[in-house]
């Protein structure tokens, strides 16, 4: 019963759905938001609404230091699928 559940959040949007992934690769790694926010140098309110899926602009340049510090592809934060 020690299995992590997956946390990722999903957003209707026009004809598909976003899937943000953001709280799931932190749980794994065992990431907090504030160690990302202050390694990162991100607003703790922008990672948190990734984190959420409440975001509605995302920073490409905040999206590539998230990327670079969890050291993976921008797919494995968010997700797009037409539905």
């Amino acid at each position: 019963m020690g299995d992590s559940v997956e946390k990722n959040v999903k957003v209707k949007v026009g004809m598909g759905e976003f899937v943000f992934k953001l709280d799931n690769i932190l749980a794994k790694r065992k990431i907090s938001k504030n160690k990302m926010m202050r390694d990162t140098e991100t607003d703790f309110k922008v990672i948190q609404r990734i984190a959420t899926g409440t975001i509605t602009r995302i920073d490409i340049y905040v999206l590539a230091r998230i990327c670079d510090y969890l050291d993976c592809n921008m797919s494995d934060i968010i997700e797009y699928h037409h539905i």
